[in-house]
């Protein structure tokens, strides 16, 4: 396995974990039952908040995330990721790949529905509890002794749940918006899942689906292919058909992609991660291998697919929004619920193919 550098925490809002306060009529019973369970269901919130002006741009995102084909971060930009995104879904659907939001591709993205962008939601005291590590170290060694690898804290966690990032969110509320179980909270559109109960679930991969928005049920992957032209790893079906498409940071001058044909030997959900600096150009030999725990901010992100070729795989990331816009040291790294999704679609077997 690569090394993922590990960024510090960017921009927080305002009374992050805050108690909440009194809720005015209209959300009285949604904000005690947010604050008083331990559920993982964003609820509608009833305010009196002015409606949220949407743009062409952030709403063909959140419809893109919803049917698979991932624009990374939803941040209503008109980047790489969201260029690629609408190519890889106008391919899919037999348009024109221009990678443009035309009409026949917006038609095409709202099949019928009307879905808006954002709502507003009650935080839930089951999400907003955490654990979360506010200190969260930069040293591998320092990590090591973390009984898991969390989230810093409740707006890092609200991100990801929404698949998007802390300064977007700011953007959608306020600097001044106050965080925490039972408030009412603008986020993109995208919905609660229905997580199973199936087996043991030893290492609580059903929760990770849930705080990730990530429902459990994905079609099947016949093989995927990391295109490093399109820096994306697309999923295709039995029948050859573009299913699923999600963009990648994969490779670098150091360590380049192993272009060839390889195959997903196993999937690791919510993985340990044994750092040997060793196995890394930039970090000094004279570092300890250490056993890093699971967790959201661990380098591996939340998932590791194991492939034929020793040290390398497919994984999630602690920095979701340097996807595609970074270097990796050889793997190729998804956002951590697009490799949720991903190890969703996979099994033992399935092919991967690495192109120019």
């Amino acid at each position: 396995m690569k090394h993922i550098s590990i960024l510090p925490c960017l921009l927080l809002i305002a009374g992050c974990n805050a108690a909440p306060e009194k809720a005015d009529s209209g959300q009285e019973t949604a904000t005690r039952d947010a604050a008083n369970t331990g559920s993982l269901r964003f609820e509608d919130a009833k305010t009196d908040a002015v409606p949220f002006a949407e743009t062409p741009i952030l709403r063909a995102q959140v419809l893109l995330d919803h049917l698979g084909f991932s624009p990374g971060v939803i941040d209503g930009k008109e980047g790489q990721s969201y260029v690629a995104a609408l190519r890889g879904f106008q391919i899919s659907r037999g348009l024109d790949a221009s990678g443009k939001l035309d009409a026949a591709t917006e038609k095409a993205l709202q099949d019928g529905r009307t879905i808006p962008a954002t709502r507003m939601v009650v935080i839930p005291a089951g999400f907003a509890k955490g654990p979360f590590v506010p200190a969260f170290p930069k040293d591998a060694a320092e990590q090591a002794k973390l009984p898991a690898l969390g989230y810093r804290n409740l707006t890092e966690a609200l991100a990801e749940r929404f698949h998007t990032t802390p300064e977007m969110l700011v953007a959608l509320n306020s600097p001044s918006t106050l965080v925490g179980a039972g408030r009412p909270f603008r986020v993109p559109n995208i919905p609660d899942v229905d997580v199973p109960n199936i087996g043991k679930d030893e290492r609580g991969w059903n929760g990770t689906l849930e705080r990730l928005g990530v429902a459990p049920d994905q079609t099947a992957a016949a093989k995927v292919v990391v295109d490093k032209s399109e820096g994306v790893l697309k999923v295709y079906d039995e029948a050859d058909k573009l299913v699923a498409q999600f963009p990648a940071t994969m490779g670098s001058s150091h360590d380049p992609l192993p272009i060839g044909k390889w195959k997903i030997q196993g999937v690791s959900r919510n993985p340990d991660f044994h750092y040997n600096p060793k196995l890394f150009w930039d970090v000094s030999n004279n570092k300890e291998a250490v056993l890093l725990q699971p967790g959201p901010n661990s380098p591996v992100g939340v998932v590791w697919l194991d492939l034929n070729k020793p040290h390398y795989g497919i994984h999630g990331t602690s920095e979701p929004h340097t996807i595609g816009r970074a270097e990796s040291h050889g793997c190729v790294r998804l956002t951590n619920w697009d490799a949720a999704r991903l190890a969703q679609m996979v099994k033992p077997g399935t092919p991967a193919i690495f192109q120019n």
